[in-house]
Parts: structure tokens; sequence; C-alpha cells
């Protein structure tokens, strides 16, 4: 569920340079994170069809396979209109996302996603 294409990852390390590949990362993410947080409270900005279109091309770009499989079946029921299980796709993300972290440095807690800290 976590597959990441790693020879992906370092072709594009290669095509843009170590500082554009962090701001490519950086980008992913905070894109991501929206929608992951919309996917999970159900307020989509569009259809369920284009959240997984966007996710499937930045999916792709950043070696995230297994996430972008996943919103390519996603895409292509919706468009049908059969039901997608939105939080496999919630799942499948976070799951990438350690496997990444494991070999590229990226912030583990954004301020914009980090969890709420309740005081008692």
């Amino acid at each position: 569920m976590d597959r990441i294409d790693w020879s992906r990852v370092d072709e594009l390390r290669e095509e843009i340079g170590e500082e554009g590949f962090d701001e490519v990362v950086e980008l992913f993410l905070e894109e991501v994170d929206e929608i992951m947080a919309r996917l999970r409270s159900g307020a989509l900005n569009g259809t369920v069809a284009q959240e997984m279109h966007f996710l499937k091309g930045g999916a792709l770009n950043l070696g995230f396979g297994a996430l972008a499989d996943l919103c390519r079946e996603g895409e292509r029921r919706a468009t049908a209109g059969e039901p997608v299980d939105l939080g496999e796709v919630v799942a499948c993300y976070e799951a990438s996302l350690i496997r990444f972290q494991s070999r590229v440095t990226v912030p583990l807690f954004r301020p914009e996603t980090a969890p709420e800290v309740r005081h008692s």
C-alpha cells in the first residue's frame, strides 16, 4: 500500500536539483494535505473524480506509485458513478508518506497539519 517509485524520486531530484526538489516536495505535501483534510471531512472542492485526478498527477510526479494507482482507480470509479473508498486513499497517502520520509527529509509535523494539542 505504500509503494514508492524511488527511481522516479531520484530522476526528479536529478532533473530539477536539490533545491527545486525540496520546493516540489513542500508544494506537493501542502496541496495533498489540504486534499486529505477535505477527503476526511467530506468537504470536497470539486467532485471525487476531480480530487482523484489531481492527486494522481501529483503522486505520479513524486513517485507515490501506490497512491497514484489507487487514485487512478478512484477516478475511474467516481466517473462511472461507483463509490470510492476515500478512507483507503487517506490511509495509502499516510503510509506512503511514512515510507517516503524513510529516505527523503521532509518535515514530520507541518504547522497546518500538526495534530491539535489539548491541555487538561
